[in-house]
């Protein structure tokens, strides 16, 4: 099958890597697919042949996945999460400006973000936000740096592990500590961003953010709208919030992700109601107020 005819159904031979990657079974992998034996094996040795290198050894009929299998898998991943978010309205990129709008479904609580322009954080931007940017640049990203800053308790950390993202500080002033209290706060470190947002049906849209300052090593400002478990009630209450990433590293030289949560009513996500974006509970919209930076202390 030529070059053409393979791109045309690059999809199903995605689907079908990485379903198989992550089974290593083929019999389960072709149930979860939908599929045959047959057609499995056809899509894999198509992409094999494109690609010009094994994804797979098969040893006594067990799968494994090749060093190339395994450098592969997350962009194929990521491409395939793209193409059925884009395929359902779900996510796009405007103006170079991530977007994602994932509705409530299936117990799976609504997850809208809208990337700004860093313009916008000195426009319309909060206090807090506006701070950390600068405790930020004076740090000139050293993590070390930003512990003798006022922004320090505010923040949390994350280092990355293969391709999750793992919690390693949180700030007691943190949105999170604050959120889900002190205790919760500090059990965090060691935790995937994704269990700590206890949502698993988007894992890929959550995670491009983090991967995207990576690669610039810059900053990036998000609007968000979602809902999190109140466990006082047992109930899913809706919070908005502007949140900031900035590119760190560790004394030790490797890639820090610096997270500055700050939750507020005042987002703008194109396509969500505003009312919907104004309904977060009182006690989730705890705004920093103006106050001198002065005061803002690591105590």
């Amino acid at each position: 099958m030529g070059r053409s005819s393979s791109q045309a159904i690059l999809f199903e031979l995605l689907r079908s890597y990485t379903v198989l990657a992550r089974t290593l079974n083929l019999s389960k992998a072709v149930r979860e697919l939908g599929s045959t034996r047959q057609t499995v094996r056809r899509h894999i040795k198509l992409l094999e042949e494109q690609k010009g290198q094994a994804l797979f050894r098969l040893e006594e009929r067990q799968y494994y996945l090749t060093d190339a299998g395994k450098s592969c898998l997350k962009e194929a991943e990521d491409l395939l999460a793209r193409s059925e978010a884009w395929l359902e309205n779900r996510s796009e990129q405007g103006n170079d400006l991530h977007s994602i709008a994932c509705e409530e479904k299936d117990g799976c609580p609504p997850y809208y973000l809208q990337q700004h322009s860093l313009a916008h954080l000195w426009q319309e931007g909060t206090s807090l936000l506006q701070y950390g940017f600068e405790c930020w640049a004076n740090a000139k990203g050293k993590t070390e740096n930003i512990e003798d800053s006022g922004i320090h308790p505010y923040l949390m950390f994350f280092r990355q592990l293969d391709d999750r993202w793992i919690c390693v500080e949180t700030g007691r002033k943190s949105a999170y500590a604050t959120w889900y209290g002190w205790r919760r706060g500090r059990s965090s470190v060691g935790r995937d961003v994704m269990d700590l947002l206890e949502v698993q049906d988007f894992v890929t849209h959550l995670a491009q953010p983090f991967n995207d300052v990576k690669k610039s090593g810059a900053v990036r400002l998000d609007h968000i709208f979602t809902k999190v478990l109140d466990e006082e009630n047992d109930t899913m209450v809706p919070v908005s919030y502007q949140r900031l990433l900035m590119g760190c590293h560790f004394p030790d030289g490797n890639f820090a992700l610096a997270v500055l949560v700050d939750p507020t009513r005042d987002i703008a996500i194109p396509g969500l109601d505003p009312e919907v974006a104004k309904s977060m509970p009182e006690k989730y919209a705890k705004n920093i107020p103006e106050i001198d930076k002065q005061s803002w202390t690591a105590s």
